[in-house]
Parts: structure tokens; C-alpha cells; sequence
């Protein structure tokens, strides 16, 4: 389990507000709230490229100690519900949550699995892992930014690590239940027979009436063979009826 180191960022309150906080991206600015239990909720704005390089290294569980420029006293925050449009990977909002050193908080932590499952290394199956975060109470200091979980013990189909498997620090407690898995060896899926497209299967039709023997056409003509209904006389191209053989 990894800590960060405590973090540095400055912020200026804001007086753009509402729909006019795009003038602020465009100036490389990046709109955001200040709030947390007894504080005031307050309007900041933070230089973008810092606070992409801040977030990086803390993550939402990483305490950072926020400067607000004209005051004296630096304030610790967890970054809290960054906001990303569709189209791009640049934030457009962002929370600071004020915490009370003393009192503990609640956050979701990473999960990071480390080492090597034999059960994939021997192709028997394949990994999967149904959660990737983990709820965990700790005093905001003592949180971690992620979570490692060993699979080198998954050896088999069906194999499965679970939250009761993570080791934890203490002072650090998980909330989600313990048998929630994490992490989990699954069958390899079954080849199935794939069936050639249609316009394939109608080709390989058209081909095998094709290659019909003339011999085996020849004998049915000569047996007097009725077409099936709606099957048309066929007659080899430069033949003539029998009328017109006659006056030939």
C-alpha cells in the first residue's frame, strides 16, 4: 500500500461565475470550488497546467495543502469530482474538499494488481477483475492512493482473490464487504463454429447446380422429368424447337 507525499498548489478565488467561466479555460484557468463540513463553500480558480500536474501525482485520495492567494494559512484538500467533457481529456471543473486532519474521511482507493497469475501464464484462462476501487476510512493523512493485490496465488479457473485478501495499514479501514471479489481466473470462451455469410452460402449453392454432370441432366430429359412448379424448361442455347426443326 503507497502514500503520496503532501502536495503543494496555489489558488485565487473567482469572480467569473456561471456560463462566463469559459473566458477562464480559454486564459489557461481552470474554474473550481472550495467546501467541506464548517467551511465556507468558496469560488477559486487554479492554473490548468498545475493543477494537471498536481491531480497526477495525488489522485482523489492524495492531501494537498491548498494556497489561496491573500490568505495567510494554507488550507489541506482531497481533490474531489474533476469534470471532463466527452470530446476531451482536458478538465473543466474541479472540487476541493477541506478535511479536518483529525477527523477521518471516507474516499475510494485504487486497486493495483501485482504479479503474475500462473493460470493465465499457462493459457488455462483468462483474468478479470470486477472492481478496480475499494471504499476505505482512514484520518486524511493516512490514506493511500492505491491498494496492491497479489494474483500470483490465482493458479486455477475459478481462482478468485477477494477484499478480505488486501492487506491494509492500519489506522486504514475498508468499508466494502470482504467477499467482494477483485480479481478472478474465468474459462477461456469455447471456439464456436462460425457460419459463412450469406451471400457465400447462395454462391456455393449456385456452384454445386453448375456442376451438375450433364450426363445426370441428360438422363432426366430423356425420362420425361416434370419441372418443379415455378422451374422453367431449360434448352441449350442455339437449339430449336420443334416446330421450327421441322420447316428447317
Amino acid at each position: 500500500m503507497a502514500k503520496k507525499d503532501k502536495l503543494e498548489l496555489t489558488a485565487e478565488k473567482r469572480l467569473t461565475l456561471g456560463r462566463k467561466v469559459k473566458s477562464l479555460r480559454r486564459e489557461g484557468l481552470l474554474p473550481a470550488n472550495l467546501y467541506g463540513k464548517k467551511v465556507k463553500s468558496t469560488a477559486v480558480q487554479v492554473d490548468l497546467k498545475s493543477f494537471l500536474n498536481t491531480f497526477k501525482e495525488s489522485g482523489e485520495t492524495g492531501l494537498i495543502n491548498l494556497t489561496i492567494k491573500g490568505e495567510k494559512k494554507t488550507r489541506p484538500v482531497l481533490i474531489h469530482h474533476v469534470q471532463f467533457p466527452p470530446v476531451s481529456e482536458q478538465p473543466i471543473h474541479a472540487d476541493f474538499y477541506q478535511v479536518d486532519l483529525k477527523v477521518k474521511v471516507t474516499t475510494e482507493v485504487p486497486i493495483e494488481l501485482i504479479g503474475e497469475s500462473p493460470a493465465v501464464k499457462e493459457k488455462l484462462g483468462i483474468l478479470i477483475q470486477p472492481l478496480t476501487e475499494v471504499e476505505v476510512e482512514a484520518l486524511p493523512a493516512d490514506l493511500p492512493d492505491k491498494l496492491e493485490l497479489d494474483i500470483s496465488d490465482l493458479k486455477k479457473v475459478d481462482g478468485a482473490v477477494t477484499v478480505a485478501d488486501l492487506k491494509m495499514s492500519a489506522g486504514v479501514k475498508v468499508l466494502t464487504l470482504k467477499e467482494e471479489v477483485l480479481a478472478k481466473i474465468e474459462p477461456l470462451a469455447k471456439e464456436e463454429e462460425i457460419a459463412p455469410p450469406v451471400e457465400e452460402k447462395v454462391a456455393e449453392e449456385a456452384e454445386a447446380v453448375e456442376e451438375k454432370p450433364a450426363e445426370a441432366e441428360a438422363k432426366e430429359n430423356e425420362a420425361g422429368k416434370v419441372p418443379a412448379k415455378g422451374e422453367s424448361q431449360k434448352k441449350p442455347k442455339g437449339a430449336k424447337t420443334e416446330k421450327k426443326a421441322k420447316e428447317g
